[in-house]
């Protein structure tokens, strides 16, 4: 009896992306029948809630395709939720992760399954350098150093999840039950020895991206209250040292009001300078210990990653 062919999942989250809908549906297909073609495969589009013809596009190809399967979510539940919980609905013998808007380089798949086939389960994609805002990566580096030295866990630099995941890893990320998943952390936490294959980041295809500068702070600041105590432990060291050196200007300006008590007046200015910085220090780690207890309150909720509108093609 031959060998039954191994299915490849192919997920694409997608959030207003009329003009590359198409085009990556088709880039997908031509890869898989050129390089591919001893493998079955599906494609999952899992659409955040697009406000323009996403929507109807994918299901014109859902008609005329099989293959191609469909997740509407009923509203936006963000940028990590969605992706996440596509993965998840996969179902092939491994699932390929990557962005509609041809950033993530579709012919590397071919790549990423001849490392699967040697035995790898986790076979990702590392960018080396981007065709982005060369301020938007330089920012994006100083981020995922920081991430990686302060982290208690193995942090992967410049991976966005875009890679290739065995289905016994997928029943991982199934088991851990997390409502706020951080993919790129998980991969390096929980996940098997892992191959890493570079590339170079390439523009975006067409349209404008949903990113902006409010979810890339929620990126950073969702792994940095994941992984890391940084935060709340550098709140602790910047209190003692204040208090310290709060003590010294005391002690200084006590022993020079003493020294020089009919020509040097304390004046307001040194209070209201002390009252300022020391409001300001204290509104700062408020916030930031307030991200930590809005991480930890997402997490008890156990809300569901998403609500789905209509699923088409399972």
């Amino acid at each position: 009896m031959a060998n039954k062919k191994k299915t490849i999942s192919v997920v694409i989250p997608t959030f207003n992306e009329e003009e590359n809908v198409i085009p990556i549906y088709e880039a997908i297909t031509n890869e898989m029948k050129k390089n591919l073609s001893k493998y079955n495969y599906d494609i999952i589009f899992i659409d955040n809630y697009s406000k323009d013809t996403t929507r109807k596009k994918i299901e014109g190809l859902c008609a005329r395709d099989r293959r191609v399967k469909a997740i509407f979510n009923c509203k936006n539940f963000g940028p990590f939720k969605s992706p996440f919980y596509g993965i998840l609905q996969a179902k092939g013998d491994c699932v390929v992760f990557a962005a509609a808007d041809f950033q993530d380089p579709i012919e590397m798949i071919p790549k990423f399954v001849a490392e699967w086939e040697k035995g790898y389960r986790i076979v990702i994609g590392v960018k080396t350098s981007s065709k982005e805002n060369k301020l938007m990566y330089f920012i994006r580096t100083l981020y995922y150093k920081f991430l990686k030295k302060f982290s208690d866990v193995e942090q992967i630099e410049h991976f966005t999840g875009f890679g290739l995941y065995d289905q016994s890893f997928i029943g991982v990320l199934r088991s851990i039950d997390d409502r706020m998943p951080f993919l790129r952390s998980l991969v390096s936490e929980l996940g098997y020895e892992r191959k890493e294959i570079p590339f170079v980041q390439a523009k975006r295809r067409a349209g404008k991206t949903s990113t902006t500068w409010y979810s890339l702070y929620e990126a950073a600041m969702l792994g940095i209250t994941s992984y890391t105590k940084v935060g709340l432990r550098s709140a602790t060291f910047v209190g003692f040292i204040t208090a310290i050196l709060s003590f010294l200007v005391g002690i200084a300006y006590l022993v020079y009001k003493l020294i020089f008590w009919s020509v040097f007046p304390l004046g307001l200015a040194p209070l209201v300078i002390g009252i300022f910085f020391l409001g300001a220090v204290q509104l700062l780690f408020i916030g930031l210990m307030g991200e930590y207890i809005l991480n930890i309150n997402t997490r008890v909720m156990k809300h569901p990653l998403v609500i789905e509108e209509k699923r088409i093609n399972f």
